[in-house]
């Protein structure tokens, strides 16, 4: 009986992850709008993402009753405010590496480094070394967002370039450790709270940096519209759906589920902005499929 339950409840933890990969894909593309119309530097439109976001989710929560009986305990507090930091870090030192160095490397630096951190912390914990599976869907993961992502036209070099590199495996460590630090449930929290009030906490976190660079939003239909966007759904819906899906799937299974973020976004912007793939961003885009689909079916 265990195992006929087991089976849709990986299923569904595996659906939302995918829904959450697909959704943060298109918030890149939302970000540029918005940066572009409002003239918004990186770290405001972060902590715009943040705080729309969770504010989004605690009015769900209080119209809908989810509010009702919720206790500020220290572990509730101590497994928010790492949330929060933790989400804060990511939008900082992503955006950080790609001020320093380009998009292309940034995202395929912080995205492709998180499921190899996620594996090594994992195997230091259980003192055993990553399976086979994996090794393979890791190492086509990695290979796949090369050919997906790699730009290496404009990226300049030097110390620049080393610093966006740092920056995002910076952003790669921290999302790493808010898969693994956010797996174990709290009494008191569901992926609910925990995406509202973290996403709060990370955007507060921000706005003091935000607030210097100026958050100034145009009174404009097309700008509100598209902030909207960018706080619901490739925020507050996507990681809604992330830290349910945490709760019953392996955690690298649900560090690569992020590699659907890129992979959705070139996409869009092959579809959207007539950007061409060509033959190598193909190829990525199966082998990232392909390693989904290893992570998923091994045993």
């Amino acid at each position: 009986m265990s195992s006929v339950v087991a089976v849709p409840v990986r299923q569904r933890s595996a659906l939302t992850l995918i829904v959450a990969g697909v959704l943060w894909g298109t918030g890149g593309l939302a970000g540029s709008i918005l940066a572009a119309r409002a003239d918004l530097h990186p770290f405001s439109v972060a902590a715009y993402r943040l705080l729309i976001g969770g504010a989004c989710v605690v009015l769900f929560l209080a119209l809908s009753g989810g509010l009702r009986g919720f206790r500020c305990t220290r572990p509730v507090v101590r497994r928010l405010g790492v949330a929060g930091a933790l989400l804060g870090m990511f939008q900082a030192c992503y955006f950080a590496a790609v001020a320093l160095s380009s998009v292309s490397i940034a995202t395929m630096t912080t995205i492709g480094s998180v499921p190899v951190f996620v594996a090594f912390a994992s195997a230091v914990r259980d003192r055993r070394l990553p399976g086979t599976a994996t090794v393979v869907s890791i190492g086509a993961a990695i290979a796949g967002l090369v050919l997906l992502r790699w730009s290496p036209d404009g990226t300049g070099g030097g110390w620049r370039l080393a610093g966006g590199v740092a920056f995002a495996l910076l952003a790669g460590g921290g999302f790493a450790t808010l898969t693994l630090a956010t797996r174990r449930p709290v009494e008191g929290l569901d992926p609910v709270r925990t995406t509202a009030f973290g996403l709060l906490v990370g955007g507060l976190l921000l706005l003091p940096v935000a607030l210097w660079f100026g958050m100034a939003l145009p009174s404009r239909f097309d700008v509100l519209a598209v902030a909207l966007y960018l706080g619901l759904v490739p925020t507050a819906v996507a990681y809604g759906a992330y830290f349910r899906g945490l709760r019953d799937a392996q955690p690298v299974l649900a560090a690569l589920s992020a590699l659907l973020e890129p992979l959705t976004a070139a996409l869009l912007s092959a579809a959207l902005l007539g950007e061409r793939l060509g033959v190598p961003g193909w190829c990525g885009a199966a082998l990232l499929v392909s390693a989904l689909a290893v992570s998923y079916w091994r045993r």
